[in-house]
């Protein structure tokens, strides 16, 4: 039967199914197209086609209840009228020989499914045993998953000590920089006082030294004015001033002296700070690095453990069979949520194909639906079975 055929019966059926026509309905016109325009025995398979509804068990009786129409109507019409003997044992051999024919084509049709169904039977065998070797990797898979995360789990214990040794010379480091800080400050505290002492000590010496001065030049002036009289009297009071003045000259040169090594104590003193302020930066950016390769493990540790121990290729595999709708219920169930850190949002809904769908986490389960033709999965336990329901209208059409 041409594709255009198929075609027209379903819209056919379509027109009957808005017409409040009942599945039954549906099921014998699709016989009656079958049979008497395309001389089709109808079948299961092609009458579900068609129809699109209807189990495996109402369709049969739907196909039989057909059968036995088309024999009632044979029967009243082989009984209108008068048949002459002859013309009835004639009739008889031919409907003899009908029945021999159509239990012949029935044995072969019977063989032709029976064959169908040997090469479903062997096909199915074959994806079980297909399926037990991808279990077989998926177990070996997660083994491997397991002592990567055993690994990771031993490298951040390893980073974690790390990081406690790093923080305790850290501390120590601050303590000891706190500790210097302190010293120097308190020498720097006594040098300036220091300072401040010699600064005074330094302007009375000034002082007296510019009355001194003022001294010696009235002296000299008097001295001057009496020098034939008083020459000897003049040397004999110069001389001590000129020792005396000496000894400030040496005080001077000693107060200097002083000065630059207080000085040079305080340029020390910023050197020794300049290289602990260093140390500590150092220190600091260590921490840092510590700290982010510590950030970066957890967060990879949390993602692990978000994905079970699952590898993705196997989640892979159980998310384009939740997507095709070949895991039942109780698959999905027994699943439960270990292949949720896996399941990605669809990108376009496989109801309109327009809208872009939305991940809802309530208290009891999870929830895919469509913003643009409020498309839904309904509540399901785990992501993986909203999923699988949510993407079950793809697998409906494309099974179609």
């Amino acid at each position: 039967m041409r594709d255009q055929d198929r075609q027209a019966i379903r819209e056919e059926l379509d027109q009957l199914r808005k017409n409040g026509a009942r599945r039954q309905d549906l099921s014998l016109h699709a016989c009656k197209r079958l049979f008497f325009d395309f001389e089709i025995k109808p079948s299961m398979a092609a009458v579900r086609e068609l129809t699109q509804t209807g189990s495996a068990s109402d369709i049969p009786k739907d196909i039989e209840l057909f059968w036995q129409r088309i024999r009632a109507t044979s029967k009243v019409r082989a009984g209108v009228g008068s048949i002459p003997p002859a013309l009835e044992e004639r009739a008889g051999e031919l409907l003899g020989a009908l029945f021999e024919e159509a239990l012949t084509l029935a044995a072969d049709a019977l063989k032709a499914e029976r064959a169908e169904f040997e090469a479903g039977r062997l096909d199915a065998e074959q994806a079980v045993r297909d399926a037990e070797a991808r279990r077989a990797a998926a177990d070996e898979m997660l083994q491997r998953s397991e002592a990567r995360i055993e690994a990771a789990f031993v490298r951040v214990r390893e980073l974690e000590s790390q990081l406690a040794t790093a923080s305790a010379q850290d501390v120590l480091a601050h303590g000891n920089l706190a500790v210097q800080i302190q010293r120097l400050e308190a020498e720097n505290e006594s040098l300036r006082k220091r300072i401040e002492s010699e600064q005074t000590t330094n302007a009375g010496l000034r002082d007296r030294i510019d009355g001194l001065h003022e001294e010696m030049r009235k002296s000299t002036e008097h001295y001057a004015q009496q020098i034939k009289d008083a020459l000897a009297e003049a040397e004999r009071r110069v001389k001590p001033m000129l020792v005396e003045l000496d000894s400030l000259r040496t005080m001077s040169a000693t107060w200097q002296a002083t000065q630059r090594d207080a000085s040079k104590k305080e340029f020390d003193f910023i050197q020794q700070l300049a290289t602990a302020k260093a140390r500590a930066d150092r220190l600091d950016a260590v921490l840092r690095e510590r700290s982010d390769e510590v950030e970066v493990l957890t967060r990879e540790v949390a993602a692990l453990r978000g994905q079970q121990g699952l590898d993705a290729s196997v989640a892979a595999v159980l998310c384009s069979l939740a997507e095709a709708g070949r895991l039942s219920e109780a698959e999905l169930a027994s699943l439960g949520t270990v292949a949720d850190g896996h399941v990605a949002l669809p990108a376009r809904c496989p109801n309109c194909h327009e809208g872009e769908p939305e991940l809802s986490e309530m208290d009891d389960g999870f929830e895919f639906t469509c913003p643009e033709c409020d498309y839904t999965s309904g509540t399901a336990v785990s992501k993986l079975g909203a999923y699988a329901r949510f993407m079950a209208a793809n697998a409906a059409r494309e099974r179609a």
